[in-house]
């Protein structure tokens, strides 16, 4: 069972736990030796948003790199594909969902775009399609 609750500044990333990011303020992930937590702030609007994906995922790329996987869904704009850019680059591994699956196509679209997504699926094959890439990282 996953535990889904609003993020605090400083709340520990924990296994089972999902961390949503408070409306009007940015999150990013922090790492202090093996421990991840999330630092909420109220910086400016990044690409009109507050919160920005790009915030986050460019949070991700420095704090955990080749240890994180990004999936941008379905949105309007452009927001997330920088930043999923960069944890690609950082060799995290990245997902986009499929054209045919969402409602409006602009971030993963502007994601592809770019060179930013390694594996495309539609939103209902997301989860296996997840699941086959962390399941034997986990079991190794």
């Amino acid at each position: 069972m996953l535990q889904v609750k609003e993020a605090r500044n400083k709340d520990p990333i924990l296994k089972r736990q999902v961390l949503i990011t408070p409306g009007g303020k940015h999150m990013m992930v922090t790492r202090h030796g093996s421990q991840y937590s999330v630092r909420i702030t109220d910086g400016p609007y990044v690409n009109r948003h507050k919160p920005a994906v790009d915030v986050l995922f460019r949070s991700v790329a420095r704090a955990a790199g080749e240890n994180s996987v990004g999936v941008l869904l379905t949105g309007m704009g452009s927001d997330g594909a920088q930043g999923l850019l960069e944890m690609k680059q950082a060799k995290a591994y990245t997902m986009a969902q499929s054209e045919e699956s969402c409602v409006v196509y602009g971030m993963p679209k502007a994601a592809k775009d770019i060179g930013a997504v390694m594996k495309v699926a539609s939103l209902q094959r997301l989860p296996d399609t997840l699941i086959q890439y962390i399941k034997p990282k986990v079991l190794s």
